[in-house]
């Protein structure tokens, strides 16, 4: 008579299944879901932290080994689903993490890795906001596609724009056109507080911040206003760029904003003749920062004029040119922030 498989059977093996990140069983974490075990065939939900999950290939791969040539089993069915995590309170009401993305200096692409990942991981199917705080030079609007002035709701709140499903706010939609800001601290202090509290965001997984350049008032009223989930530091590989860098991340960590990783835009050109690698700014420079100061790494992410068109054509690269390389870089760099977020919200919830 073959042997019965259980319930209590199908969980034992689950146990022996552990995340890559967080180095704990599925059962343990709570992540399994719909468990239903009937004449041999066994079916549940792997509840994943985050939609962006960069592991959820590895994962599936390991459930499956883990019931391969179990007795008694018949039929094997995988489904996934997500469930965005977060630290014990909400930076703001409705949003479960804010993401500061900074820069020591300008002209390192910083907008357009803001852009890309707030859309990369809306693509991934997580609900995403995007905050142009860059007040002195605004560049979501354009980079979005979207002119339209902000307005506001029956309750008075601001209504953020969305362009290409992606909500956000940005003071290019608020200033007229090439008007020329000259704010001292205090009133960058008054709109960064607008921006933040006063915007009716809904219900969101991330809102991604795009920081002005440099270590100002923008990044220190941020911290002052809400409790910021984590920075991440964009640079260049040339060792110029690498000095400010440095700057960024000592900004983020005297705010005791931890930095969630850094990563190396322009990092090389592919040649797409003959396929020749050329590092025009120099090699691995932002990888080596990581190290250094003892931060993840995100990717690097290489040249390619199909990022500026698009930019200057008012779509991100990861929605426009999935397939390029730009593109998919971006796509790994935001699933592997997604991750790091959710080990951070994990780590805060076993302090508690």
């Amino acid at each position: 008579m073959p042997q019965q498989l259980t319930r209590e059977r199908a969980l034992e093996i689950l146990r022996t299944v552990k995340d890559p990140e967080f180095h704990k069983d599925l059962v343990t974490l709570n992540m399994i879901k719909n468990l239903e075990v009937s004449d041999g065939r066994v079916s549940f939900t792997v509840n994943l932290t985050t939609p962006a999950c960069p592991l959820r290939s590895e994962i599936e791969q390991s459930v499956r080994d883990a019931f391969e040539g179990v007795p008694g089993l018949t039929e094997l069915s995988v489904a996934f689903d997500s469930e965005v995590r977060q630290p014990l309170k909400q930076p703001i009401p409705g949003i479960k993490n804010v993401v500061a993305v900074g820069s020591g200096k300008g002209g390192v692409g910083k907008s357009t890795v803001a852009v890309n990942f707030a859309a990369a991981l809306l693509a991934d199917g997580a609900s995403v906001g995007l905050l142009d705080a860059d007040v002195y030079g605004p560049s979501q609007a354009k980079m979005l596609g979207v002119d339209a002035q902000l307005r506001a709701g029956p309750d008075g709140k601001i209504l953020p724009n969305e362009g290409h499903g992606l909500r956000f706010v940005s003071m290019a939609n608020l200033a007229k056109r090439d008007e020329a800001l000259v704010w001292r601290g205090p009133m960058l202090h008054g709109v960064m507080r607008q921006f933040l509290l006063d915007v009716d965001w809904g219900e969101l997984d991330y809102l991604v911040i795009d920081l002005p350049p440099g270590t100002g008032d923008v990044p220190l009223s941020l911290s002052q206003l809400v409790p910021v989930t984590g920075g991440v530091v964009v640079c260049t590989p040339q060792d110029v760029a690498l000095i400010d860098a440095r700057r960024a991340i000592d900004m983020f960590k005297k705010q005791n904003i931890e930095v969630l990783g850094i990563v190396e835009n322009m990092a090389y050109f592919k040649c797409p003749g003959c396929g020749a690698v050329h590092h025009i700014f120099g090699d691995g420079g932002a990888r080596r920062l990581a190290d250094e100061r003892g931060v993840p790494f995100l990717g690097e992410i290489p040249i390619g004029v199909d990022v500026t068109e698009s930019g200057e054509a008012g779509q991100p690269i990861v929605t426009s040119h999935p397939e390029s390389p730009q593109a998919v870089a971006l796509a790994r760099a935001a699933r592997v922030l997604a991750g790091r977020l959710s080990v951070k919200a994990f780590q805060v919830a076993e302090l508690a």
